[in-house]
């Protein structure tokens, strides 16, 4: 499966109008463009961007309250930064401008955005908004790939057709080079091991990638943690370990953990005599 990585008016509130006054009480050099970049960052930063600084969270998604801000910042900033065109391209997704998204991944591509790379790539193999082209794709996915990006490198393995089939025990050797450093290849190395895909299946070594992804607040690690720690898999169990992953998880927006803490909290389940789901009992 091609995977791509699960918004100032005055009308901005909350934690962005908090840093907006700051930057305006602070020295004039602090008002530097590097600002913009701030602002775009702390609404459209991905957080598997290899790109992003460490201490930038990052957004599974734009917020809609946030769009139009992180539109006009992101805009600003795409001219110093690569990783702000990158990130422009995620707020124009997120208000469904998908040409204006296109065009700037694919200036952030030319300038070595890895995760830009990958976004076009998932367009050109899906078809969505462009012609399909797996050889496009392909081309992409191999930049970013040799760039050291893991989305890159498992896209590369699952692409198929046009004359060249699918690596997983490549996309396995190049995984585990990135995951010296990569929370994100971690989590992904973690997905192939504990699937076997690409070489031999080893729950035990999945747990230790996703325990060290999930130590750097990566949500899907901390899901997988969860689950992990939720049926001993790969290790000890313990239901108040899966409990505090997953809601780390579901704080950063990850979807299974929500579900996951929903099936905690409601874990018997009703069902009439056909099978049916009637009701759950929470507590």
């Amino acid at each position: 499966m091609i995977r791509r990585s699960h918004t100032l008016s005055l009308a901005i509130g909350g934690s962005a109008a908090a840093l907006v006054i700051s930057m305006a009480l602070a020295p004039a050099p602090a008002r530097a463009q590097s600002a913009d970049l701030v602002l775009c960052d702390r609404l459209a930063a991905d957080p598997a961007d290899p790109d992003k600084p460490a201490d930038v969270k990052g957004v599974p998604d734009v917020a809609p309250p946030d769009i139009a801000t992180a539109i006009r910042f992101c805009r600003t900033a795409s001219g110093a930064s690569r990783r702000a065109l990158y990130q422009l391209g995620r707020a124009y997704v997120a208000n469904r401008q998908m040409p204006e998204a296109i065009a700037a991944w694919r200036k952030a591509a030319d300038k070595g955005s890895s995760s830009a790379m990958v976004e076009l790539g998932v367009l050109y193999g899906t078809g969505a908004g462009v012609a399909t082209d797996e050889d496009q794709a392909r081309k992409l996915f191999e930049r970013a790939a040799q760039a050291g990006n893991p989305r890159g490198v498992t896209n590369l393995a699952a692409l198929g057709g046009g004359g060249a089939s699918a690596d997983p025990a490549r996309a396995r050797q190049l995984l585990a080079r990135a995951a010296e450093t990569s929370a994100e290849a971690q989590y992904q190395l973690g997905l192939m091991t504990a699937e076997g895909a690409g070489g031999t299946k080893d729950d035990a070594a999945a747990r230790a990638l996703f325990e060290r992804a999930a130590a750097q607040n990566h949500p899907g690690a901390l899901e997988r943690m969860g689950a992990f720690a939720q049926s001993g898999r790969g290790g000890p169990k313990d239901s108040d370990a899966a409990k505090a992953y997953y809601e780390r998880a579901a704080a950063l927006g990850d979807a299974d953990a929500k579900v996951a803490l929903e099936r905690l909290r409601c874990p018997y389940v009703i069902k009439d005599k056909r099978g049916n789901v009637v009701t759950n009992l929470c507590f």
